[in-house]
């Protein structure tokens, strides 16, 4: 299975300093280089999970709330963002 970390409310997708912190850590960066922010293709980050599991609530930020969701590895995904609670889904094809 894949884990991918999500925001599940409103606000958006934020780590807190502790978090960001450790995330560095594990990256062996400087702390300032941890973003904020991490895009939502890398959101299934070895080491963002394993922060997020290791630090629980104290890994949300004042505005987010982050949630481990798991998928099978084969399936193609993207987050899909609404005033900042996000999902995860499955691509499919589309023809216009």
């Amino acid at each position: 299975m894949r884990a991918i970390v999500i925001n599940r409310c409103y606000g958006g997708f934020s780590l807190s300093q502790a978090a960001k912190e450790l995330l560095a850590q594990k990256k062996s960066l400087p702390v300032g280089e941890v973003y904020d922010h991490i895009w939502d293709d890398k959101r299934d980050d070895k080491d963002l999970v394993a922060v997020v599991q290791e630090l629980g609530v104290e890994a949300n930020s004042g505005h987010s709330d982050l949630k481990i969701v798991e998928i099978p590895e084969d399936v193609q995904w993207y987050i899909d963002e609404y005033d900042g609670i996000e999902v995860v889904h499955e691509f499919h094809r589309s023809w216009y």
